[in-house]
């Protein structure tokens, strides 16, 4: 019997046949069911380029998201479980990378994380679909929380952590609730790159906070005049 030919008219490239490598697969050791490092790229890609194009979350299908990336729909899902992760990934690819840190230090840690938070707040400025995502993205209750709960619930967790070691280094004051602290440190940053787009984000901004938090937003008392007036009058 003669095989079908795929439907021209859909524009969706068929799944390869089960066991068959993927586009780029071939000369990649086979361990299981191949996963593509140039199947993924296309489908982010796809989506990046449909966004770019005007297209809403919401319209974005993920039969769409295929025929536009040259993939057939099972190679989506054999790499994410929905419209929710996928997104969250496209997300990930065109925000600025995480930071590396330590993992030791404890202010050190901390400076790059909310330098990290500057950076990114830069980015949303400057990109128009970083912007129209995340504002679209937060009409999306579903894909929101995929969002807090694999992005920035584990940059939390490294922050409050960098706070931690800083604590236990002797950087920071042990008579107060670690996460409060964080939130001090945190909450500066948070305000400048979101809720006041129109906030200077200088670069010495995570060095300012730091020093601020340290060393308390109470104005310093003037030295206290010697007991008898001026020194030196009698």
């Amino acid at each position: 019997m003669q095989a079908q030919a795929p439907d021209e008219r859909s524009g969706e490239v068929p799944d390869p046949p089960e066991g068959a490598p993927e586009p780029g697969d071939e000369h990649e050791p086979r361990r299981g069911r191949p996963r593509s490092a140039a199947a993924e790229r296309a489908i982010l890609d796809a989506v990046v380029e449909l966004l770019e194009a005007g297209e809403p979350l919401a319209a974005l299908s993920i039969e769409r998201i295929a025929r536009t990336a040259g993939v057939g729909k099972a190679t989506i899902y054999r790499r994410w479980s929905g419209k929710e992760e996928l997104f969250v990934d496209v997300l990930r690819a065109i925000e600025p990378p995480e930071p590396e840190v330590s993992g030791t230090g404890g202010l050190r840690d901390l400076r790059v994380l909310l330098e990290s938070m500057r950076t990114r707040g830069l980015a949303q400025r400057s990109s128009v679909l970083l912007h129209n995502v995340f504002a679209q993205m937060k009409s999306h209750p579903k894909l929101w929380h995929e969002y807090q709960c694999t992005v920035i619930a584990p940059r939390r967790l490294a922050m409050v952590a960098a706070v931690r070691r800083a604590v236990e280094a002797g950087e920071l004051r042990d008579d107060t609730d670690v996460e409060l602290m964080d939130d001090l440190f945190l909450g500066p940053m948070l305000v400048r790159t979101v809720h006041r787009p129109d906030a200077p984000l200088p670069e010495d901004l995570a060095d300012r906070i730091i020093a601020l938090v340290i060393e308390g937003l109470a104005p310093r008392r003037p030295a206290a005049r010697p007991a008898g007036g001026i020194a030196g009058r009698s």
